[in-house]
């Protein structure tokens, strides 16, 4: 185990690395975010309306509605990342890395319409009938000459096996460690709650899935940030204060205070871009595999939706509980414990004992959810490999993992977990710049059409007719 640990740690460094992951990353959100004109920026407000209000598009095809689509890929994204990663950020980074994931989601916001745009694009339906699609799709079919298809591949394979690591054995293990933690809850009966709730909602494929995120994730999210905000309204007299170490040591580093043992610049921009997106996952390709299910009237309306998937998760959802460990003081005390040091911010400032049982009740909520979203994309990846076939026996084998995740001690598998999605996340980064002069033109001509989101799918489909010689 140990040698396993040094492994994937050594891995990890170097695909996180200021040489490797962390230039492409920003660099491709950068690049698409010039060549799509700010699109995150100029369609926020139609794609939040159209997300959270309207939820659907009517007369699209898909398999569930985009409000669903985009609950599995909250879901999915919305887990112990927002808690323990960003205390693990700032906890080695400083309060600068706080920054770095702001900067991460707000350009990852054009590398996830991209993706989902794609996904949708060249999504196709299974031998089950269902849409399937994402990079292991898009890649092979847009990227000529054998190119495409072996990221494809690469991506496909590293998803698949990825997925039993950020979505599976680090949040069965995260929700027994808090349980056990908070209330005394033996992991064996945790491991065997999880193994019963993951494989009955499992069964049911995407549609279930759909169905169970749409109705928690929202409802998880609002509580997990009204205790926040009520933290923050406690310290408020620290809130600018706070705010002032966030912009000043993303550019400076951090000195040495309490037993925070001080940081650099590199290493605040390294915790902050990894951990932004191993939170919000834009630029992995994760999110255009739940996109590719959603019943949508055209691409670019749900690259939109999906888009505001990374504002939630890390504009929003990470906001809060940086600034809940910042204002109350608790990333100065050198708590190797990332999820401790979260209870404790969140203890200094919810009477009681509340703050410890908030966030061990929001890991558990979080946590769940992440293995379900998790759940699809693995076994999408593997469908794209083997066929249909591969489908039943992932869920099983990933069902069981899940009990294994929740019983065992895992200490190489953050490391594993990191490694992996950097590891996703390359091929997908690279078929995005090759892509991006064909996201663009498609993107400008249909927000030409209807600025607003607001087209009817009568209209949308006359439209796409009109213009069927002008796309690709």
């Amino acid at each position: 185990m140990p040698a396993m640990a040094d492994f994937f740690a050594d891995l990890d460094s170097f695909v996180w690395s200021p040489y490797l992951l962390i230039p492409l990353l920003l660099g491709t959100g950068l690049w698409l975010t010039i060549r799509l004109g700010f699109v995150q920026l100029r369609t926020l407000g139609p794609a939040l309306r159209l997300g959270l209000l309207e939820r659907s598009d009517d007369g699209g095809e898909g398999d569930i509605s985009q409000y669903q689509a985009l609950s599995t890929a909250l879901a999915a994204t919305v887990g112990v990342g927002n808690i323990v990663g960003v205390a693990t950020a700032i906890g080695l980074g400083g309060p600068g890395a706080l920054f770095w994931m702001w900067v991460t989601g707000a350009i990852g916001m054009a590398s996830k319409y991209a993706e989902a745009f794609l996904g949708v694009k060249y999504r196709q339906a299974d031998a089950a009938g269902e849409q399937s699609g994402g990079p292991q799709y898009y890649l092979r079919k847009a990227i000529p000459n054998g190119f495409g298809a072996t990221l494809a591949v690469i991506f496909a394979v590293f998803a698949a096996i990825a997925a039993f690591g950020i979505g599976n054995l680090t949040q069965a293990n995260a929700v027994s460690a808090n349980l056990e933690s908070a209330f005394g809850l033996d992991p064996v009966a945790t491991g065997a709650v999880l193994f019963i709730a993951t494989g009955a909602v499992l069964l049911g494929g995407i549609k279930s899935i759909g169905r169970v995120t749409a109705a928690f994730v929202p409802m998880m999210i609002i509580l997990y940030i009204l205790a926040a905000i009520y933290v923050l309204v406690v310290n408020a007299g620290d809130l600018p204060a706070a705010l002032g170490l966030v912009f000043t040591d993303a550019f400076t580093g951090t000195s040495a205070v309490g037993g925070f043992a001080g940081s650099g610049i590199i290493l605040a921009i390294q915790m902050g871009v990894a951990r932004g997106l191993f939170s919000n996952e834009s630029g992995m390709g994760s999110g255009a595999i739940a996109a590719a299910a959603a019943r949508t009237t055209h691409p670019v309306r749900q690259g939109l939706v999906s888009m505001t998937q990374t504002f939630i998760d890390t504009i929003v959802v990470v906001s809060f509980t940086g600034l809940v460990i910042i204002t109350t003081g608790t990333w100065r005390d050198g708590n190797e414990d990332a999820g401790a040091m979260t209870a404790e911010a969140f203890s200094r400032g919810l009477p009681g004992h509340w703050g410890g049982s908030v966030v061990a009740l929001s890991v558990v909520f979080f946590a769940f959810s992440t293995i379900l979203g998790w759940s699809y994309y693995g076994e999408r990846a593997l469908e794209s490999l083997v066929g249909r076939r591969g489908t039943l026996p992932y869920r099983g084998l990933f069902t069981v993992v899940v009990f294994v995740g929740a019983t065992s001690e895992l200490t190489p598998v953050w490391a594993f977990s990191s490694a992996l999605n950097g590891l996703m996340a390359l091929p997908n980064l690279v078929g995005l710049v090759l892509l991006s002069g064909m996201i663009a033109r498609e993107t400008r001509a249909y927000l030409a059409f209807d600025p607003k989101l607001r087209a009817t799918a009568e209209q949308v489909e006359r439209w796409a007719a009109q213009n069927a010689g002008a796309a690709g």
